[in-house]
């Protein structure tokens, strides 16, 4: 039994108080009892970035591509991952595209991963999408993530019906001079094409106010943001 297997078990044995049983493994009748620990756990080490059950298929070794799918299930069912949807108007492109994993805790993935240094980006990122589930927005139905044309993302789409009420965007910076231009141009074509006047970049330790276009874009502090409920 590899240890991969086991934080998963031991993981999946604190969910019971959530309803679910002390062996999820064993409830859900799980052929290879070892993989589904390494896809646990190489999900958890990705949270913040987008995923393919193709490439995790063959990256992991599985047998099928169905089988990804439905041991991902499983994982999200112990409340160890969340998945997070690509925001499209058409539904061809919104069901091929590939997902975001999430983390339910930045420990677990800073255990796994060992890179402290090189997450902390991503740890943010993270940690905004467990706290806009704190506040109440559903995934896949409020929260969304935005891929334009060109490549460019926006980390968070806010959705409130058929509007479109906020863009975020997650950044490790402390000055505007770290703040990649990239990410305040994806903003700004988000923002254009959505209609959407809300724009919010979640930064380390820089508060500011970008005026461009007729577009206010507004930069706020992560400790900050996580205190204005």
């Amino acid at each position: 039994m590899s240890h991969l297997y086991k934080l998963f078990r031991s993981l999946s044995s604190l969910s019971c108080e959530r309803g679910l049983p002390a062996s999820g493994v064993k409830r859900w009748n799980v052929k290879y009892s070892s993989k589904i620990g390494d896809l646990a756990s190489y999900l958890i080490s990705i949270s913040s970035n987008e995923y393919s059950a193709t490439k995790l298929r063959n990256l992991l070794g599985f047998r099928s591509t169905l089988t990804v799918e439905k041991y991902i299930e499983y994982i999200k069912e112990s409340y160890l991952i969340f998945t997070l949807e690509r925001f499209s108007f058409k539904a061809k492109q919104f069901l091929k595209a590939p997902k975001k994993v999430y983390s339910i805790d930045n420990g677990l993935k800073s255990a796994i991963s060992q890179r402290i240094n090189e997450e902390i980006g991503s740890s943010m990122e993270n940690l905004v999408f467990i706290e806009l589930k704190h506040r109440g927005l559903k995934e896949n139905k409020e929260i969304f993530y935005l891929k334009l044309n060109n490549g460019e993302e926006v980390d968070f789409l806010i959705k409130e019906g058929t509007a479109i009420k906020q863009l975020i965007q997650v950044t490790y910076a402390s000055g505007r001079d770290e703040i990649e231009k990239r990410e305040i141009k994806a903003l700004e074509k988000a923002s254009a094409l959505l209609d959407c006047r809300d724009l919010l970049c979640i930064t380390w330790d820089y508060e500011d106010e970008l005026k461009e276009d007729g577009k206010t874009i507004k930069f706020i502090p992560l400790w900050k943001w996580l205190l204005a409920k």
